[in-house]
């Protein structure tokens, strides 16, 4: 879903489809939350398609870059003291606990530890 979004905004589509699925949902309710996105909706076509509409300011993405932190080979977990000796400010870290998909801000103020899936910026 990440590489869909980052390859849409660079060739300035409106909008992006994606497979719906409920992990998925969660890091958009996320991206919009934070004002990455202008919002998602169920594809009228196929309903088993999410429209991701892309946000763009003076013409330009919103989302510059894209890192994957954690991935299938290489999992990588953080504690909630290694958590608050990252800086935030480099861009949205989603983390994956076992309260859901949370933001390290979130985190911090439940005082969760679990997986950094990407860094959004």
């Amino acid at each position: 879903m990440f590489t869909k979004l980052k390859n849409g905004q660079l060739v300035k589509k409106p909008f992006v489809l994606q497979k719906k699925k409920k992990i998925c949902a969660h890091f958009l309710d996320i991206l919009w939350d934070e004002g990455f996105i202008l919002g998602y909706k169920t594809s009228k076509k196929n309903p088993n398609l999410f429209e991701i509409y892309l946000k763009y300011v003076y013409n330009e993405p919103c989302i510059q870059s894209i890192k994957f932190v954690s991935k299938p080979g290489k999992r990588i977990y953080m504690s909630t003291k290694q958590l608050w000796k990252l800086n935030s400010s480099m861009g949205l870290i989603l983390m994956s606990t076992n309260k859901g998909v949370l933001t390290i801000e979130q985190c911090k103020k439940l005082n969760v530890g679990g997986e950094p899936f990407a860094i959004i910026c």
